[in-house]
Order: structure tokens, then sequence, then C-alpha cells
């Protein structure tokens, strides 16, 4: 295997008899067959080939390949979207008279999925908290079948240390998911601590310009193949233009982690010597409570910064609506800097007292910070803060 970097720009798929340098776009929705007993074999699964984009197509093909050399995992689908992935990963291994046990810090969908639509089918939760993972052996049940944890968490970024997590997961023989959009597979690979599934909203960093959707379940061939059944019969397919542009976007998204990286750094060292601020929190600052275990399993720290201003909600608030460069919206990973106010936004739908269970007050900001240069990402934070006061 090459390097992260190579792998991601010379994996291609499928060429055509074009010789194309790019790969080219396969907007079909079926293949067709040169016989009819090629047609039974390839749908008796005696020989490999394309039948219908639903199940597979050269673009999503290509981008599974990527992204599974990425993540040191044997198998992957690609979905619609990111929640797609996340329903995925837990629907098609589970069923009714399952249990789940998951990290409370989890993005506010996948809250939603574990708390109001699994219950429907008769499978349950638990949530361990992350600050006292010792104590996670006594929420094991005997039907426990399933462990989800997100790490670096959304959008608290608490960190898990994916080792012990492995462990852990192994002793109890649980299917370990773990979401792996914030770190992405270039400052992490969950697999490598004992993953059996990695999942990830490719929405975020995968394309990295706010672009198109999509979704990806990465792990063990074994487990591929349940998912891949599932996902073939109930159809959130990935489009064949959404797979293409995520699996280019692969080619430049360790130059883009490596900006990203480095620009959030520099901000959060500028949050973190700012009066207006309570706390700010980042992966790779000292004063991260999990500093070390970030340094151990993270390349770099990522592109997220939380924090919290002085004067809650209605300073919050204020600042949000001083900024004149960052853009306010519920997306991250995007090439331009993003603010988002979680508690009304990404996790509304969680009650007061959930969201503070997993940290998330009034007054708590996320920032997605972009590709522009450091110095007017700061400026205008600088600006904004001045006029809120």
């Amino acid at each position: 295997m090459s390097n992260f970097e190579t792998d991601a720009i010379r994996i291609n798929a499928s060429k055509s008899n074009q010789r194309e340098h790019s790969a080219p776009l396969y907007l079909t929705s079926s293949f067709t067959f040169d016989s009819a007993e090629e047609a039974r074999a390839m749908f008796a699964e005696e020989i490999q080939g394309n039948i219908y984009s639903r199940y597979a197509n050269p673009n999503s093909s290509e981008l599974i390949e990527k992204v599974c050399a990425a993540e040191g995992t044997e198998s992957g689908i690609a979905t619609a979207s990111g929640m797609a992935a996340m329903f995925g990963s837990m629907a098609s291994l589970l069923q009714q008279g399952d249990h789940v046990l998951a990290s409370r810090s989890l993005f506010g969908s996948t809250h939603q999925l574990l708390t109001r639509v699994f219950p429907k089918w008769g499978i349950s939760s638990t949530y361990g908290d992350i600050s006292d993972i010792a104590n996670w052996e006594k929420l094991i049940q005997s039907n426990t079948k399933m462990l989800f944890i997100e790490t670096p968490s959304n959008p608290g970024l608490e960190i898990i240390d994916l080792e012990w997590v492995g462990n852990f997961a192994a002793a109890h023989n649980l299917i370990l998911v773990v979401d792996n959009c914030f770190a992405t597979p270039y400052l992490q690979q969950p697999a490598k601590w004992g993953a059996h599934i990695v999942t990830h909203s490719a929405t975020k960093y995968i394309d990295g310009q706010g672009r198109v959707l999509g979704g990806l379940i990465l792990g063990k061939k074994d487990l591929i193949d349940e998912v891949q059944f599932f996902t073939r019969h109930t159809g959130p397919s990935i489009s064949p233009f959404n797979a293409w542009i995520l699996a280019k976007s692969m080619e430049t998204l360790a130059v883009r982690m490596d900006r990203h990286c480095e620009n959030a750094l520099n901000v959060a060292q500028y949050f973190q010597d700012c009066k207006d601020i309570d706390f700010v929190k980042y992966p790779f600052l000292k004063s991260h409570p999990q500093f070390n275990l970030a340094k151990k399993q993270m390349k770099h720290g990522g592109g997220i910064i939380t924090l919290t201003l002085k004067g809650g909600l209605a300073r919050a608030q204020r600042f949000i609506d001083e900024l004149k460069m960052i853009s306010v919206t519920a997306n991250l990973g995007d090439s331009r800097s993003i603010i988002t106010h979680p508690a009304s936004t990404t996790h509304s739908k969680l009650s007061e007292e959930e969201r503070a269970k997993v940290g998330i007050s009034d007054g708590l900001i996320r920032l997605s910070v972009g590709l522009e240069h450091k110095e007017d990402i700061i400026k205008d934070v600088e600006r904004a803060l001045e006029k809120s006061r």
C-alpha cells in the first residue's frame, strides 16, 4: 500500500476505452449484459459486475476503494447521506431485542435514532459517559450487541481512547462502530484500534466544499456483506454524480486537512488568550483534558473548535450576528469557515436536560475553521467580539 496522499489520488477503479486521465461520470441507472447467462451469473453472484446503480456503480466503487485504503478497512458501502450511513450501520446489524451501548456525546440525529426510531423496533440503548468509561462495564446487558461512539464528539470535542474501547468491545464480543467524521481517515483510523465498522458523513470534510451529500459505512467484509444486503434492498444509494465528486475530493483531503488543522490551532490559541471567552476547547491545545490521548491517536487536532463566550446566550447571538466573513450555517468541514449555535440548531431536538448531560449550554458555539487565511479568520472574530460587547 502506498502513502495516504498517493492512494487517494492514484486509485482509479474503472476506466473506459477513451483513455481518460480523470474518472468519467457513469450517469446510468442500469448496466447491460452480453447474454442471458451473464445476467443470471451476476445476479447469482457467481461473477462480479455492475447490475444496477442502486447496488453499485463505477463512481461509488472508486469512492469506496479510496476510502477503504485510507481507513485500512476491507470493504465498504456509500450512501446518500451521512445519516443514511449512521442508520444503515445499525439497522443492518441489529434486530428486535438487541441493546446498544453508546457514548452519550453524539450528533443530534444519531441520538434521535437511538431514542425515538429504534425503540419502535424493540431495540434499546444505554448511554455511557465519556468522562467515566471505567463505568461502562456496569452498562453491559446480556443482550448488548453493539457499541457506538464518535470521537472527537460533536460538538463537545470529547476524545475516547480507541485502544481501550477496542479492547473493551473485544472482551464483550460487541460490534464496535466509530463515527470518524470529525477526524477524517487522514487524521485517525479507528479500524487499527479494533473498530469493526467506521462511518462518515462524507458531506463534511471528504467533500470539503459544501456541495453534495454522502455517507460511508466501512469495515470488515463479513459485516459489510450484511450491510450491503440491507442497503441494496432499502435503497439509500448514493448518486453517481455525488460519488464522483467525493472520489475526486479525496485527492485533496490531506492537503486540505493540513490547512484546516493549522488554521484551527492558530484560532484556538487566539481564543485561549481572549478575555471574552469562558473556555475554548480544541484537541491539540494543551488545556484540552484529553490532550495526550488526542496526540496518541490523531495526526493533527482537526478543524473544529468549541467555545463559550462570557455573557451566555445573548452574547453568543450578538457575536454570531456581528461576523462578516464567517458563514452562519449548520454544516461543517467546508473550505469556508462556519459558525453554528448547537443548542438552537443541530442539537435543538434534545431536551435541555439531555443537552446539559453532554455539555451543550445555551452559550456554546461550534466553529468549523475553513481554509481562508488565518489572519482574516482571526480579524473577523476579533471585530465581532468587540462589536458584541
